[in-house]
């Protein structure tokens, strides 16, 4: 399987442990990241218009490999998935969405006419993070519910082909008391980064995970935690 994401740093995140994991369990997946730190839609749909090669491109979790255009790597296809996502600071914001989501769509479609598209639902900030109160919530379940109803109207707009529920994971985890943020809206290195890698991996292969066999942490993990984490990405997919 070969993935695409058209994303950010929160992509970056998912896409960190995800080719591992998926390979701990007996699954061959690609994963390529096209990353600009916070770019939002309408940078991605820019980028696209005027083929500009300013995104550092991530495989397999990996550092980049030098800068490509969107176009670029659309023609390095097929791909059978590519995943769109909004910045995280205008997630909650729906009139930030479009025409850009629309059109990116229709260019994915273009030169990737069997490709399944993928929202990837992002998450809140965390409770204590000041960026939580500069986007005006008190709380990342009041900012999740926006954030949620944004990508579901997205998903319904573009006929997407699923949705990636990070964002849904990652506020469980956080409502059960794992910090799985690093700086209050990344995912952490260890915990953060391994359950968005556990949902993708679900998300992709249908399969109940086990993620014993995974050990390739930037970090170390409780054992309580790691089965935890496991756990609510069954529970979430």
């Amino acid at each position: 399987m070969r993935i695409l994401s058209i994303g950010n740093s929160f992509s970056h995140d998912a896409h960190r442990y995800l080719h591992d994991i998926a390979a701990s369990e007996g699954f061959d997946i690609k994963t390529v990241n096209l990353f600009i730190g916070g770019c939002s839609l309408e940078t991605h749909y820019e980028n696209y218009i005027k083929d500009i090669p300013a995104y550092d491109l991530e495989i397999n979790g990996g550092d980049s490999s030098g800068k490509v255009s969107i176009k670029r790597v659309l023609q390095d296809g097929p791909w059978d998935v590519v995943t769109l996502q909004q910045a995280s600071h205008l997630s909650m914001k729906s009139r930030t969405y479009y025409p850009y989501i629309t059109e990116l769509a229709k260019f994915v479609r273009a030169y990737c006419p069997e490709t399944k598209i993928y929202i990837h639902r992002t998450w809140a900030y965390d409770n204590d993070s000041e960026r939580l109160s500069s986007v005006g919530y008190s709380s990342a379940d009041e900012m999740f519910n926006d954030v949620k109803k944004c990508y579901a109207l997205a998903a319904e707009t573009i006929a997407a082909d699923g949705t990636i529920y990070s964002g849904d994971a990652m506020l469980t985890a956080l409502n059960r008391g794992i910090n799985v943020y690093r700086d209050g809206f990344h995912a952490g290195f260890v915990e953060g980064r391994f359950l968005l890698g556990l949902i993708w991996c679900k998300t992709f292969t249908d399969n109940k995970i086990v993620g014993d066999k995974f050990d390739r942490f930037d970090g170390t993990i409780a054992e309580t935690v790691r089965r935890d984490l496991i756990n609510i990405a069954n529970d979430t997919v």
